[in-house]
């Protein structure tokens, strides 16, 4: 075995800045390493800059240098997990105002290419011939980082809008192109938000961010014209809430919804007055949520047709109603599915004659399909322990076919085509998972923890077939825990190279998700937020328990508020892991929630609190993972980073990073990783997702083994070539 000399950590220099607030005065020894926006993205970085880059880059050193000893093993990986990709491949294709539309990726090729065919009958079958019209790869030359967020066809489908990202910073320049003939148009409007609605084939309605961007003003450009010249017709000046414009499926109205964490409205316009004014059809409420879809008259599109609203008013888990279109205030509307205490209406997409619904029952998707011409209903059924169901891509409003799609742990994503009056399921395409997948080697299973208060927390839990659960197996932990989004046990075919080499993996479905409706929620955020901690502590005893988990291999990860997560449980309990892993976490909560020139902060003062008020900031101090570090042996931790990231800046995990290692007992090592190209969502590029992949997984394999090594069993390479077969 080749030998290694491990490099010395970085030593940060301490600086120590001091705040107070609330009769507290806090101490930030490494407040330096904070850059501003200007300074971040300047051609010509200053001296501070230039020392910032230095220390990140002298922290990716030290990560590299500790990793070196499993080169060989990420290398394996990587090869390992792009190995299962098919290269050349093709989506499903879907049908939009009368063209056929999907994509293909090439051998090779890290982003996809957008095609189009024209449908020419109604009863066609997909046309062999399609036309590439956006083609990504050629896009993303010449940038490190590249991210298409969205495109939009006009109504008359000759021209498109498509929003991207060069640097990782969520503000995307806005670009318009004649589809039939490729030219690019002049009209490039920048500092804006990720898509945006045409109201004919001259008018396009957009949003701009704000300085700390917050989408926060909705324009409207005219094709051909000058973008300074545009003008602004909504602006959001209430700092907690944040607004997006679209075009209803229904194609009648140009919408803008502004959203905070827990209020919502809308304003509409006819698509066929692009001019005028927007009105306030759905006027916000304090903690009223809604989301809306416009129907048309099914019998004459001349005639007024109606509205549906998904709400939670008097409805904590919400129900549907519905009212006419000319008549939409809270007395018009009339209920169409009730409020449940033990179903959570997630999702309704609305068709001719059916509604298809997705609900969540006892933490699991469930798809009901409603008859409305005869009150029909049924189910659509699933039969893993542990899967998520939900709607795809469902464009067109007239028709019978309900397309979804389906994943399990064990089950590669597979979209079907639902007829939605015979009840039976077509399956368009799954997922292909390359190198001899064989599903039936894994197995999956749901198990119950008993939180702290005596709560049931579900697991999803999945192996390779035969991996003996008798406490002597290494498992990894997933959590996240916040916003009221669920964590969906769905397949992953990198996550192979764990499970073929012994590991269990687990996600927990903590407190501050929504999977056991939105009680779940509110009993995980806000003066609730322990809950979230004290629970995923409880699933990992539990796990140790019942023997899934050999109690000196446990691991844990998570990213953003997963990140809050898993480094609020390391200072908790930093016996329980013998190693954290970190993904752009959301560490230092109490001073990024006290400055409101940062993004996210002022729209989450419902999620984590108001630290200007007191109880909150006492709140806040008692679990931020930063303000929380003490003398302990920490388990070993990889954290990461994207230099751009908007939504939790780079400075959280380094400063956290300099801070564990003061105060770090152990020999365990405290290593940081910095992608200097990237945001929040790390590299982009299907392959090069896979190499960050495999720096975590080379990370946990290689603590495992050191510690089934320890244990006086096999060592690091065996562990590490077991799934190769060496």
């Amino acid at each position: 075995m080749k030998a290694f000399t491990l490099p010395r950590p970085p030593r940060a220099a301490k600086e120590p800045h001091r705040t107070s607030l609330h009769g507290r005065t806090r101490t930030d020894e490494f407040a330096w390493m904070r850059l501003t926006e200007k300074q971040r993205i300047a051609k010509v970085p200053d001296e501070h800059t230039q020392r910032v880059i230095a220390y990140l880059r002298e922290e990716n050193t030290y990560c590299e240098g500790m990793l070196a000893p499993v080169s060989e093993l990420r290398n394996s990986l990587f090869t390992e997990m792009k190995g299962r990709v098919k290269e050349s491949d093709l989506s499903v294709p879907y049908r939009e105002n009368g063209y056929w539309y999907r994509y293909r990726f090439e051998e090779g090729a890290e982003y996809p290419i957008h095609m189009r065919a024209p449908v020419l009958s109604e009863k066609e079958k997909v046309p062999a011939d399609f036309v590439d019209f956006l083609d990504e790869n050629a896009m993303a030359l010449g940038h490190d980082y590249f991210d298409l967020a969205d495109f939009e066809i006009a109504p008359g489908n000759s021209l498109m809008a498509y929003s991207l990202d060069t640097l990782g910073r969520r503000r995307y320049e806005i670009r318009f192109r004649d589809i039939t003939t490729g030219e690019e148009l002049d009209d490039v409007i920048t500092h804006a938000g990720d898509g945006g609605a045409f109201a004919d084939d001259r008018t396009f309605f957009y949003v701009r961010k704000d300085r700390s961007l917050r989408n926060a003003r909705v324009f409207r450009h005219l094709i051909g014209t000058d973008p300074t010249t545009d003008v602004e017709v909504f602006h959001e000046k209430n700092r907690a809430f944040s607004c997006d414009v679209f075009r209803s499926r229904s194609d009648r109205y140009v919408i803008i919804s502004t959203e905070s964490t827990l209020s919502s409205e809308h304003r509409l316009l006819p698509t066929d007055d692009p001019t005028g004014e927007f009105r306030t059809l759905f006027p916000r409420g304090r903690k009223h949520e809604m989301s809306i879809m416009h129907v048309p008259d099914a019998e004459d599109p001349l005639r007024s047709g109606k509205f549906y609203i998904l709400t939670n008013w008097k409805a904590r888990n919400f129900r549907l109603m519905e009212c006419p279109e000319d008549r939409t205030e809270k007395t018009a509307w009339t209920e169409v599915v009730p409020h449940r205490e033990e179903v959570m209406l997630e999702d309704v997409e609305v068709f001719i004659d059916h509604l298809a619904f997705t609900e969540r029952v006892n933490g699991l998707a469930h798809l009901r399909i409603l008859r409305l011409s005869t009150g029909e209903e049924h189910e659509i059924t699933f039969h893993d322990p542990a899967y998520v169901a939900f709607g795809s891509t469902n464009p067109e409003w007239d028709t019978s076919k309900f397309r979804y799609g389906y994943t399990s742990l064990t089950t590669p994503t597979s979209v079907f085509e639902h007829d939605m009056v015979t009840g039976w399921d077509r399956l368009l395409k799954q997922q292909e998972v390359l190198g001899g997948f064989d599903a039936s080697r894994y197995v999956s299973e749901r198990i119950w923890a008993t939180a702290k208060d005596g709560v049931q927390v579900p697991i999803s839990l999945v192996c390779l077939r035969g991996t003996e659960l008798n406490g002597k197996a290494p498992l990894l932990l997933y959590g996240y825990g916040a916003y009221g989004i669920n964590v969906e046990p769905v397949f992953s075919s990198a996550r192979l190279s764990l499970l073929d080499r012994g590991f269990v993996f687990g996600i927990t479905h903590v407190r501050g998700g929504e999977e056991l409706g939105r009680a779940w929620y509110e009993n995980g955020r806000m003066e609730n937020k322990v809950n979230t901690f004290t629970d995923f502590i409880a699933c990992a005893e539990q796990l140790v328990a019942d023997g899934h988990a050999d109690p000196k291999r446990l691991y844990c990860m998570g990213g953003s508020a997963g990140g809050l997560l898993v480094g609020a449980v390391m200072n908790m309990r930093p016996d329980l892991w013998d190693a954290v892993v970190a993904e752009v976490p959301f560490v230092d909560v109490a001073n990024t929630m006290l400055d409101a020139s940062l993004p996210l902060t002022t729209g989450e003062y419902d999620e984590w609190g108001d630290p200007r008020e007191a109880d909150a900031f006492e709140r806040i101090l008692g679990y931020s993972p930063y303000d929380n570090v003490h003398e302990a042996d920490y388990p070993a931790l990889l954290a990461t980073t994207g230099f751009h990231d908007s939504q939790v800046q780079y400075w959280e995990p380094a400063k956290w990073v300099s801070r564990l290692r003061e105060h770090q007992h152990g020999d365990r090592p405290i290593l940081l990783w910095t992608n200097m190209e990237a945001g929040h969502g790390g590299a982009t590029g299907r392959f090069e997702r896979l190499n960050e992949v495999a720096r975590i997984y080379a990370f946990l394999l290689d603590r495992a083994s050191k510690q089934k090594g320890n244990s006086g069993e096999r060592g690091a390479e065996d562990l590490a070539g077991q799934a190769l077969g060496k």
